[in-house]
């Protein structure tokens, strides 16, 4: 296992890609975007356009798209991470790196509650959530952006913890439910102070995954009033129909749809917010690693079942990836627009796909080929080991 993000450039860097086929933006307002060209400098997009009409003089990198399409780097929304790039769940070394093969380059922590001995207490969960935020701040696996340190949140907790996590840099809380706070009160007054220091809630939403979590009905979730409420669609097992109803009418917060959870009650989930005009609020995830194993094609498995069954254009369901989960995670990726960090994958129409074009193929069900990630302006793959081969591959020019 690696021990350190790959080094890049230490002087100015300017990336071109050029002779994109099809550019995806990640924005539900406008998901493809009449462009052929984008440059980066120093991380960020500073051009994107037609390629006679940007500067691409003094490029450090050069690639050439090959006529397959851009997309925003994929988010993952919810994963639980541990050390490094081990998963003691599965046993399993290197997972984040195959999840960047999959297209992966933004990760989100609902807890790092498979930590061996987890600590319960205050203090213990307390610096077991700094030194997660400090650690993955510090080594990014093949330069995939962990956001982590998400403490699940006990009893005993008073409103000055909530104060000195902050304080620390931590902004996320684990899924409200793996721990011992599983009621709306209780819930609702923790949530509240964490979001008064600028810190984001998940919970836990169906019946309990692992030992120690447990049933998160809908009462408990209206009230705790979380600002995401994870995987909507269980994890694993889902709440009746009715109850799943009942959160998207009763509140406005993000609804996350999962890989490791109930296929039939995603795309029932997904019906809905398509019904009320809010699919602004759905976000993709995969809650891995889990009991089901790793997915390093989790996401890329959502976007395509939304589509192929949700009757959902493909380059919207791409969106749910990318841009919304950007906006509600307030991340400064996952849309392709000019100041945002230059996270990209490449991507085509799998080889022998029945579809006549990526759109169409993903419409149908299948997963596209990926041919090159980029984060922070950066080539970090080549073509993915894990997808299968794209029909149009890029290339590095120089």
């Amino acid at each position: 296992m690696a021990h350190d993000a790959p080094s890049g450039p230490t002087g100015p860097t300017k990336l071109v890609i050029r002779n994109i086929g099809l550019l995806l933006s990640g924005d539900l307002e406008k998901p493809i975007l009449d462009a052929d060209t984008i440059v980066a400098e120093n991380s960020r997009i500073t051009a994107i356009g037609r390629l006679k009409d940007v500067d691409t003089e003094g490029a450090t990198t050069l690639i050439d798209a090959n006529g397959a399409a851009v997309t925003p780097g994929l988010i993952d929304s919810h994963v639980h991470p541990v050390a490094g790039d081990w998963t003691p769940r599965q046993s399993q070394l290197n997972w984040i790196d195959s999840f960047l093969h999959g297209g992966v380059t933004t990760m989100i922590s609902a807890g790092e509650v498979h930590y061996p001995g987890r600590p319960r207490d205050v203090v213990g969960l307390k610096a077991l959530a700094i030194t997660a935020q400090r650690t993955f701040t510090n080594f990014r696996p093949g330069g995939v952006k962990i956001h982590a340190g998400a403490p699940v949140i006990e009893h005993e907790m008073v409103e000055e913890d909530f104060k000195e996590l902050a304080a620390a840099g931590v902004k996320l809380l684990g899924e409200v439910g793996l721990g011992g706070v599983k009621d709306g009160p209780t819930a609702r007054k923790m949530v509240g102070w964490a979001r008064k220091y600028g810190i984001q809630s998940t919970i836990h939403t169906g019946g309990p995954s692992i030992p120690g979590s447990g049933l998160i009905d809908k009462d408990v979730v209206l009230e705790a009033d979380t600002d995401v409420v994870g995987h909507i669609n269980g994890g694993h097992t889902a709440l009746p129909d009715s109850q799943i109803r009942c959160i998207c009418e009763g509140c406005k917060r993000g609804l996350e749809l999962v890989h490791n959870g109930n296929e039939r009650s995603a795309l029932y989930t997904l019906r809905i917010a398509k019904e009320m005009g809010d699919l602004n609020r759905v976000i993709l995830g995969t809650d891995a690693p889990a009991g089901s194993g790793v997915q390093p094609l989790g996401i890329l498995r959502m976007v395509s079942l939304l589509s192929s069954l949700g009757d959902l254009p493909a380059e919207v369901a791409f969106c749910l990836a990318t841009g919304n989960t950007a906006r509600m995670r307030a991340l400064d990726c996952g849309i392709i627009e000019v100041g945002r960090t230059a996270d990209f994958v490449i991507m085509d129409t799998a080889q022998h796909s029945a579809g006549r074009n990526l759109l169409e193929s993903v419409q149908l069900g299948d997963l596209p080929g990926i041919g090159m990630t980029v984060i922070d302006g950066i080539v970090r793959t080549e073509r993915s080991r894990n997808t299968p081969p794209a029909t149009r591959v890029p290339f590095i020019v120089k």
